[in-house]
């Protein structure tokens, strides 16, 4: 389906690349012509992952808080400095932690908040106007999250992806008038490092759950970064502003209370 050539001469950037989904997302792009950058916070993983993905093509990397603008203006400097232009945005970098809506604080809150919708934003925003909107021309791809029917189990990321979602809607509208597309890719449960962070109660939970997936199984990285791909391509040039869900239909048929129940089961053991 995708030629070798397919983004010969773009530049792309993957926020969140050095592991996952991320990672696998620039890999894809990298094979099939793309210069890519990969940005997220902690360094040291983040140059071992540059240099792994370099046997795949030109790749280069830098750290970035997308929460904190004066960093991103400074890895839209390196990549102006180093290729002078912008092709694809791909907004993958993000973080959240399972939790019943009662008990989040504030400081919960916002921090999802601000990383996952505020820094998808700035991101956006900060990249559109160094790069899209002089240019007359990009792509940006969102990661959000299953939110079709709620998060239960992380209201602060389920806001915050709906926000993104929302936000890509208008932008598609706003930014029509420079040729610049925005969709938004929503996985299920993915088969990643990502899945490793959740304590093991919820692991058991998902296998559990994946009986209830119409296809059957988890997703792979690869199905996402496939997704993603046809978005940035040409195939997709008239799709915009919408949502397309990588999740084997999880999102029509699977139970979406079971988290919060494993979570609720921690607080009354008996």
């Amino acid at each position: 389906m995708f030629s070798k050539e397919l983004f010969n001469n773009k530049v792309a950037l993957v926020t969140g690349g050095r592991s996952g989904i991320g990672y696998a997302i620039a890999k894809m792009l990298l094979q099939l012509g793309a210069k890519v950058t990969i940005a997220s916070r902690k360094e040291a993983p983040l140059q071992k992952a540059a240099e792994e993905l370099q046997a795949f093509g030109d790749c280069e990397y830098k750290a970035c808080d997308i929460r904190k603008t004066e960093e991103i203006q400074a890895l839209a400097e390196q990549i102006k400095t180093n290729h002078g232009r912008l092709d694809i945005l791909v907004n993958n970098a993000g973080g959240q932690f399972p939790a019943l809506a009662e008990m989040i604080n504030d400081k919960g809150w916002n921090a999802v908040i601000n990383n996952n919708l505020n820094g998808t934003f700035y991101m956006t925003r900060e990249m559109g106007n160094s790069f899209f909107i002089p240019q007359k021309e990009g792509i940006i791809v969102n990661i959000i999250a299953n939110i079709y029917r709620g998060f239960p189990g992380m209201i602060h990321t389920g806001a915050a992806r709906a926000g993104v979602e929302n936000m890509s809607k208008t932008i598609a509208a706003e930014w029509s008038d420079f040729n610049v597309r925005i969709n938004c890719v929503a996985p299920g449960i993915i088969e990643s490092s990502g899945l490793d962070g959740y304590p093991p109660p919820i692991q058991a939970m998902f296998e559990e759950a994946k009986k209830a997936i119409p296809a059957g199984r988890f997703g792979t990285v690869e199905d996402v970064a496939n997704v993603v791909t046809f978005l940035a391509s040409p195939l997709a040039s008239y799709v915009n502003g919408t949502t397309l869900y990588v999740d084997g239909a999880q999102h029509l048929n699977y139970d979406i209370m079971g988290l919060p129940r494993v979570i609720r089961s921690f607080m009354n053991p008996s």
